[in-house]
């Protein structure tokens, strides 16, 4: 049997306020690591573009949709 992907599920802010979620296989160290990277080469901070740059390091990252359910 196939062993399953672990994944790691995050939120980000970037410099617009702008708030997204995010899934990877990469761990949070990693993920701050990177972040350092994409802030040295770009000027502002865009989620867009953040897991654009994230996704030639672990290419099955991808936003989410999270829908809050309340009852």
């Amino acid at each position: 049997m196939a062993a399953k992907t672990k994944y790691f599920y995050y939120r980000i802010y970037d410099d617009e306020e702008q708030s997204n979620n995010f899934k990877s296989t990469l761990e949070e160290k990693k993920i701050r690591r990177l972040l350092k990277a994409y802030e040295k080469t770009n000027e502002g901070y865009h989620n867009i573009e953040f897991v654009k740059f994230l996704k030639k390091h672990d290419p099955k990252a991808e936003f989410i949709e999270v829908t809050y359910i309340s009852y």
